[in-house]
């Protein structure tokens, strides 16, 4: 209940307050998972929608997607080959000198799973004019198919660089997460060690104000309900308003 009403007051405030910049895009994407990720795991690759967007504000920021993976199927008892969907907010509310209050929660369901990951914490953002940083750490509540309760904290760090090649505008960026002293009765049966990672390394080239093309180095190690090293390219075309 306690996180339902703070997501009641942050939307709150974004939608009276005036934002001082914005943006947002809708994407679609093809996942391709490596050779050895697929003999270690039942991984399959998929396509997916992904509608994406944030703002600033006095009081801080927001960022968020929702995500259709498998579009084109429907629920199966198979969870690497039916329609599932993502949801996740991202919260950072000014509290003094770059620092802020984090939160986000990372919603996913399937047929036959669902999760909810909630990480409230303490961020830090340094920025510049062509740079941006920002780690947090927090504290992890689960609520899932086979687990529910604390299940130990996340320190995660996501950044942006762009920069310009021959006119053309280019960007490398990155989201990491590493969930650590996790729960055994979390862990035991899936992921298979107390800590994992998670996270993403993007290249981008912004054709126009409209459109970006990139390809992203999605990994993960103990994380995804697999304790094995997993990686995949994604491939993205970006429509950007």
């Amino acid at each position: 209940m306690f996180k339902y009403i703070v997501y009641f007051i942050l939307l709150g405030n974004i939608i009276y307050a005036r934002p001082l910049y914005t943006f947002g895009n809708i994407s679609v994407n093809h996942l391709n998972w490596s050779k050895s990720t697929q003999e270690k795991t039942n991984h399959k690759d998929f396509n997916y929608l992904e509608i994406e967007g944030g703002a600033g504000y006095n009081w801080g920021e927001f960022y968020g997607f929702i995500d259709i993976e498998n579009p084109s199927k429907n629920y199966t008892n198979e969870t690497s080959e039916n329609l599932r969907y993502i949801i996740k907010p991202i919260f950072d509310i000014n509290i003094a000198n770059n620092f802020a209050f984090h939160i986000q929660d990372y919603y996913f369901k399937s047929k036959n799973f669902y999760v909810n990951n909630l990480i409230y914490g303490i961020s830090y953002k340094y920025s510049s004019s062509n740079f941006w940083f920002r780690p947090a750490i927090g504290l992890h509540y689960q609520d899932s198919t086979y687990y529910s309760g604390e299940n130990g904290y996340m320190l995660r760090w996501a950044l942006n660089y762009d920069f310009t090649i021959k006119g053309n505008k280019l960007s490398i960026s990155q989201w990491h997460e590493m969930e650590l002293d996790r729960k055994k009765e979390h862990y035991q049966f899936s992921d298979g060690n107390k800590n994992g990672t998670n996270g993403a390394l993007s290249f981008w080239w912004h054709i126009n104000k409209k459109f970006s093309t990139g390809i992203q180095y999605r990994y993960a190690d103990h994380k995804l309900g697999y304790n094995s090293y997993q990686h995949a390219y994604i491939y993205s075309l970006k429509y950007n308003f």
